[in-house]
């Protein structure tokens, strides 16, 4: 199995996860936290939904600043409902698994840099930084499933059963 296999099979898997908890989402809730330097719930799932255009802008593009000397370039409409957040998770899902099928795994071994304010903070092959960023948006899904327990809407299985569901997934 090639790079670009390996990476296309884990995140297909992630996002059938990602799904599962999307769906569970309460549209009510975007504003909540659990505690007062907790992120709020709404910019947390949504970057659960998101997360996979990193994926791509890390195949397509030498680098991304995120923090440019001029600003933000990009304004990201937030997200409100859990039917928003599956369209833009199949959108996200669509464009990185775009940019996998269409790369090789030459590409992927070169570097990606991420930089603040123009400078250099990390740089890795692009493989790398794609692994990395798949460990990141676990990451976030399973806060996600915290904040979900803590708000009282139902914990889906994703790598086993939950609480919620009892089938092993």
């Amino acid at each position: 199995m090639d790079l670009k296999e390996l990476l296309l099979a884990e995140l297909n898997r992630e996002v059938d996860r990602s799904r599962r908890a999307l769906e569970q989402v309460p549209d009510d809730k975007f504003d909540w936290k659990p505690h007062e330097r907790s992120m709020q719930f709404g910019y947390l799932i949504g970057m659960v939904a998101t997360i996979p255009s990193w994926v791509a802008m890390q195949v397509t593009k030498p680098d991304l600043d995120i923090a440019p000397v001029d600003g933000p370039k990009v304004q990201m409409e937030p997200l409100k409902t859990s039917a928003q957040l599956l369209a833009q998770l199949d959108k996200t899902a669509t464009e990185a698994r775009a940019a996998l099928e269409g790369t090789t795994d030459e590409h992927l071994k070169t570097n990606w840099q991420l930089k603040v304010k123009g400078q250099v903070v990390m740089e890795a092959p692009r493989f790398e930084m794609i692994q990395d960023t798949i460990n990141h948006w676990v990451h976030h899904r399973g806060q996600s499933t915290v904040y979900l327990r803590l708000m009282g809407a139902k914990v889906p299985a994703i790598y086993g059963p939950s609480a919620d569901e009892q089938n092993f997934r």
